[in-house]
């Protein structure tokens, strides 16, 4: 049962939703009285309850989606909230509707986007993957995250070949070293405003760190948002190498962490908005003809499903006209279907900005 002092904090964010006229989160859309009567004294076996799912969307009114999930049960136990949000962000994924199994495809279908290096800056496949038999960060303790650190840390020191690296925790790390990775566009910042709201940075930075290989060409994030977060990137436009980089590395941490899995959502992440394949492959991309003409540019973007962020990502501007572009769907679909999709928007837009 969930304590009187959690179920006021539900009732005061409920009402502060409801009369929150200017709120577009789709907390707000679908957190009907309904729901809300039906959910606020739930609370799962690690004792995560409805405040922990929607304090943040309740603290921040501007979020887009707005709830995130402190442990892997909520997904099922807080369903009749999550469903609706999962269906309406990842167009048409339905209650029904279940997660295709892995397929990273045929590797070569992927290619360099723009050979000539003019308008690609930089190029990055990232995907998101939860520790089987670990909650999500609101519920773990520090001596779990200082575990998964050991665990994690000792599988990524025996990749080899290009993958090989170096380990950084950021315990201990100097705020120079911190800064420099930050500004490289490697390193994570301390939680935003959203993920402080959702009690995401506990006991931080134990647990933290992040780890690049020698060319700085592939990372890992430990603890960020997601347990890990695994990530190839490179300058310029050439998808498929690093597309292919990512794979080999997905494959060989898997071999030695066990990931946790979801029959009908697929691979488990924090954000409702990374489940399924969590596969967001995007670039950094100069568009100055498009960047004027802002209507074509979300048109586009709609017809191959592409998500329109600022260069330094979600709630940033677009700085010199450079946007950073990627694949909105990850549910319902295969890893190689959503990055498909990127390559042939990329390819269309860029068609487009030669055209004008």
């Amino acid at each position: 049962m969930v304590d009187t002092e959690v179920l006021e904090k539900l009732e005061a964010g409920f009402k502060k939703l409801q009369d929150a006229k200017d709120c577009k989160s789709l907390l707000k859309k679908y957190l009907t009285q309904e729901v809300f009567d039906e959910l606020k004294t739930k609370k799962t076996s690690l004792g995560a309850t409805l405040l922990d799912v929607i304090q943040s969307g309740v603290e921040n009114l501007d979020s887009g989606v707005g709830v995130y999930a402190p442990d892997a049960e909520s997904y099922t136990l807080f369903a009749p909230l999550f469903d609706p949000i999962i269906e309406d962000y990842h167009v048409g994924f339905k209650k029904g509707d279940s997660h295709p199994p892995k397929d990273f495809g045929d590797l070569e279908h992927f290619v360099n986007v723009d050979p000539e290096g003019a308008y690609v800056v930089s190029t990055r496949v990232r995907c998101g993957r939860s520790m089987e038999g670990y909650p999500f960060n609101p519920c773990l303790t520090e001596d779990q995250y200082r575990e998964m650190e050991e665990k994690v840390s000792s599988t990524l020191s025996n990749l080899e070949g290009e993958l090989k690296g170096t380990y950084y925790p950021l315990t201990g790390m100097s705020k120079e070293v911190q800064q420099q990775l930050i500004d490289d566009h490697f390193l994570f910042k301390e939680g935003d405003r959203f993920l402080q709201a959702a009690n995401a940075c506990r006991y931080w930075p134990t647990g933290r760190g992040i780890y690049h290989n020698d060319k700085k060409t592939f990372l890992v994030w430990e603890n960020e948002e997601d347990h890990l977060r695994i990530i190839s990137m490179q300058k310029g436009g050439d998808l498929g190498e690093v597309y292919r980089r990512l794979v080999k590395a997905v494959g060989e941490i898997e071999k030695r962490v066990p990931f946790s899995h979801h029959d009908r959502l697929g691979f488990l992440t924090f954000c409702p908005t990374n489940l399924g394949t969590t596969v967001r492959s995007s670039v950094h991309i100069k568009l100055p003809k498009l960047a004027a003409n802002k209507t074509k540019l979300e048109e586009v973007a709609a017809k191959y499903n592409l998500q329109v962020r600022g260069t330094r990502g979600e709630h940033t501007e677009a700085e010199g006209g450079i946007y950073d572009i990627s694949n909105k769907r990850r549910m319902g679909l295969t890893e190689y279907q959503a990055v498909k999709e990127m390559q042939d928007g990329i390819l269309e837009l860029i068609k487009i900005e030669k055209g004008m």
